[in-house]
This record gives C-alpha cells, structure tokens and sequence, in this order.
C-alpha cells in the first residue's frame, strides 16, 4: 500500500467491494487493517451516496479479527457491559473515555515493552493493573460531573489509589464540560433527526 501523508479515500460498493483511490486498487478488509497498523489515515465513503462509513467498516475490521482463532482482545464482560451501556444516560461519555484510555494506553505502550524487554523484573500483570486503576480513577472523575454523589465514592479495586487520585476538576472546569456535552449531545440529535429523514 502506498504510504500517504494525505488521507486516503476508500469507496465501498453495492457489491461490498472497496476501492482505494490512491493507489487505485480493489482492497480487502485485511488491507486495510494493515493501512490502520501503518498509521495511515483513511476515510470510507460510500461510493454511491458519498456518506462516510468509516465507523461501520472498522466495526467490521474488528469483528474479523475477533473471529479469528487466537486473536480475541475482547472479553466477554468487556462486551456485555459494553452492550449495558447502548441507551443509558452514560452513553455519551463512553466513546471519549474509551478513545482516551487507549491512547493512554498507546503512550506508554512503548514504556510496557522496554520494560518487558529489559528485564527489569517488574511483573506485566502489576503493570497492567496500575494502569487500570488510573483509568478507573479517570472515569470515577468524569462520572463526577454527572453525578455529584459518585464525587466521594470509591470504585472496588481503586482505594489503594485514592489517596494519590488527582484532584477532582474546579467548578468552573464542571461548567466548561457540562455545557461542551449539552453541545454535543445537541449535534448528536441532529445527527439522528438527519438519520430519520
């Protein structure tokens, strides 16, 4: 695949076909799961109607890996509470915690490996379970917003961090981010009244 600094056009057809138009070549989802481990940036564009499909075909991209033997990432509980979360109040939130623990995740993914590699004796598992306990606390924190009474509660597994937890935001960083999900909880429904039309 040729290596882009642009982002690169893909068109899905009728007939389920993707076509690359910077290297001008039919693609399979395998080629471009292997653009996304590249880091090359694309868009997915239905070839007919022009809407951006993206999200469907990464969806897809990932329920292919999963099927394959030995490649499961996802846990089940992961995904069941995953599906808790479809229709609750919460799932708006959901999206950028998920987008920022793994970019957290990403950032220090090198740090894991050196650390791994090296031998520092340090155990993967204790590494792992100190990351999560950050994000537990990180997503303790943005509950916070929604729901004042979760400010002081401590999630199961996390008190070891509570008293190392970072402050909790002022009430003028609550304000910011309360009316930034007011705004995108309103451009969320005009999406969905332009879906229904």
């Amino acid at each position: 695949m040729a290596k882009n600094a642009e982002t690169t056009v893909i068109k899905k057809y009728a007939n389920r076909r993707l076509y690359n138009t910077g290297t001008s070549t039919y693609v399979t989802l395998e080629n471009l799961a292997a653009m996304v481990k590249g880091n090359e940036e694309f868009v997915v564009q239905d070839a007919k109607s022009g809407e951006d499909i993206t999200h469907s075909v990464l969806t897809q991209i990932i329920f292919e890996q999963e099927n394959k033997v030995g490649q499961n990432m996802m846990p089940i509980a992961f995904l069941r509470q995953l599906i808790r979360f479809y229709g609750d109040q919460m799932q708006m939130v959901i999206p950028s915690y998920l987008e920022q623990t793994m970019t957290a995740f990403s950032h220090e993914q090198e740090g894991f490996r050196d650390k791994l590699s090296g031998g520092v004796g340090q155990n993967p598992m204790k590494m792992m379970e100190a990351q999560v306990r950050r994000n537990t606390e990180m997503f303790r924190q943005a509950m916070a917003v929604f729901n004042p009474f979760m400010a002081n509660a401590i999630i199961p597994g996390a008190e070891k961090d509570a008293a190392a937890a970072p402050p909790l935001p002022e009430k003028e960083d609550l304000s910011d981010m309360r009316q930034q999900l007011a705004d995108m909880q309103k451009r969320l429904e005009a999406l969905d009244a332009k879906k229904v039309e």
